[in-house]
């Protein structure tokens, strides 16, 4: 009998044709799953459905993790597992486990020993830092920058610092109704010479992936609101 897998399920980051962003052997293992773990059962059930998903979802189990999940309930979302179903865990889009609350399952199923499964598909992170010119060999991810305007700013010169000292990309993330005050904040509090590279709606038709220093950016007009952005900062 073959051992149940965890398979994680990266889910587009745009509403396009999922040729663009799913190899097929992902959509086939697809099939293979028995029951998901999910942030919102609503979007979920629509990827399943354009993906081609076969089974009948009052069949289907999901198991919802968000912000509001407690900790011991994720012990009941692997116990399926012990009845060799497959499981699918999804993020909202991209790449689940990253700046996604899947990481607490995967945590837990490397413990007890169950087989991890991740499969490829699109990252706006790396996506975006591979358009970008800067450094893709020395780069870190520090995901969510403070809400507090102060506490923003102080961060945001932490990482300016941490990127001339260690010539090291720093990418980060932001709710997208907040987007419009983060780029305020990093065109008036950057030095001018220091380069800020955008990555809006990628892979969408939308899609801008633009790098600027900090004094140029601070003579172009953008809106940003609502719309998925990755920062990254260079020198």
């Amino acid at each position: 009998m073959k051992e149940a897998v965890l398979y994680l399920f990266p889910t587009p980051i745009a509403d396009n044709d999922l040729k663009y962003s799913m190899p097929a052997i992902n959509l086939e293992l697809l099939e293979e799953c028995d029951c998901f773990i999910v942030e919102e059962l609503r979007t979920a059930r629509r990827f399943l459905k354009k993906a081609g998903y076969k089974r009948d979802f009052d069949e289907v189990e999901f198991f919802i993790l968000n912000e509001h999940t407690k900790s011991d309930e994720i012990e009941n979302f692997l116990k399926p597992l012990l009845k060799n179903k497959n499981i699918g865990l999804m993020s909202e889009a991209g790449l689940p486990c990253v700046a996604d609350p899947g990481s607490m399952v995967v945590s837990l199923a490397q413990r007890k020993g169950i087989r991890v499964k991740p499969l490829v598909g699109a990252s706006s992170l790396m996506m975006a830092l591979m358009a970008s010119g800067f450094n893709g060999q020395n780069f870190a991810f520090v995901g969510y920058l403070p809400i507090d305007k102060f506490a923003r700013v102080k961060r945001i010169k932490e990482l300016e610092s941490i990127l001339h000292k260690s010539n090291q990309t720093q990418i980060f993330i932001e709710a997208p109704y907040r987007n419009n005050q983060m780029m305020e904040s990093l065109v008036n509090n950057l030095n001018p010479a220091t380069l800020i590279c955008i990555g809006v709606d990628i892979s969408m038709d939308t899609e801008q992936i633009i790098t600027k220093t900090s004094k140029d950016w601070k003579k172009t007009s953008i809106d940003l609101n609502k719309r998925n952005t990755v920062f990254l900062i260079y020198k």
